[in-house]
């Protein structure tokens, strides 16, 4: 598998990419093509051209979870494979997938802070499979699904509202997912920001891929000023799973870095950077 970040927080010294407050990944497995996440703007598509990087020949559009730095490229996207039908270039229909809340709207004290796109208008550009249950992408790369909340020190902060069809209801985003990669060495998480838990996730990443070594995890961890206690806790966990090497980027402060690079080697993230899984 290769992974390329399209869109992080900060840029790589010396790449010449742009960054913004989100997350896109472009992943490659075999002859599977998949875009985790669209950032914030069309800042992902941008870098994915200089990258070389065709977002017309997607097989699937996996979305994290629903807010604004996840979701809001998706639109652009629309627009770039709309353009493409018009102009009559070579595009795939990519399948969708996302849990059945992450297009719901989302807010704050009445500020959108959801997907811009409904579930009806991206029905019209791409094939939609939602889902709670974990989907396998190919034969090592799987969407995790709804994920169990074991742990009391995570996953239990509420961030605004969620509205459906028949109600509005506290929204603990319970949309969060994440995917997991099988290598001969472990796993490989990839997450967008843990809204679950880092370590809720990583245990139902070890429950789908039947394996308990974790090779790497990159991504969010949702660790933005958090207590000392969680902070103690999640550095525990990882320590005692095991972990062999940390990229954690996106909504990852500066001390919780320092903290985590305690656990296992902290790889620096940026937009550009490319990684290779066998």
């Amino acid at each position: 598998m290769k992974l390329h970040v399209l869109v992080d927080n900060n840029t790589l010294i010396d790449r010449y990419f742009l960054a913004e407050p989100g997350v896109s990944y472009y992943i490659e497995d075999g002859d599977k093509r998949i875009l985790f996440d669209a950032g914030y703007s069309d800042v992902f598509i941008q870098n994915a051209q200089k990258m070389k990087i065709d977002l017309l020949n997607l097989d699937y559009v996996v979305l994290s979870h629903g807010h604004i730095d996840h979701s809001w490229g998706l639109m652009p996207l629309i627009q770039l494979h709309l353009e493409a039908i018009i102009e009559q270039h070579a595009r795939k229909r990519p399948v969708f997938i996302a849990h059945p809340e992450a297009l719901l709207h989302k807010s704050i004290d009445d500020e959108v802070i959801g997907s811009l796109v409904s579930e009806s208008q991206l029905k019209k550009h791409f094939n939609l499979e939602l889902s709670k249950a974990p989907v396998w992408l190919s034969e090592n790369l799987v969407f995790l699904g709804e994920i169990e909340r074991k742990n009391t020190f995570e996953g239990n902060v509420q961030i605004g509202s969620v509205e459906s069809d028949t109600e509005v209801y506290p929204d603990y985003v319970n949309d969060d997912s994440a995917l997991a990669y099988k290598t001969d060495a472990g796993i490989v998480v990839i997450t967008g920001c843990s809204h679950a838990g880092i370590c809720n996730i990583i245990e139902q990443a070890k429950r789908v891929c039947n394996d308990t070594r974790i090779l790497d995890v990159i991504g969010g961890f949702h660790l933005l000023n958090p207590s000392e206690e969680v902070l103690e806790k999640t550095t525990d966990y990882l320590t005692g799973a095991g972990v062999k090497r940390l990229h954690a980027c996106h909504c990852t402060d500066l001390n919780s870095k320092i903290a985590l690079a305690k656990v296992a080697p902290l790889v620096e993230v940026g937009s550009g950077l490319v990684i290779e899984y066998t």
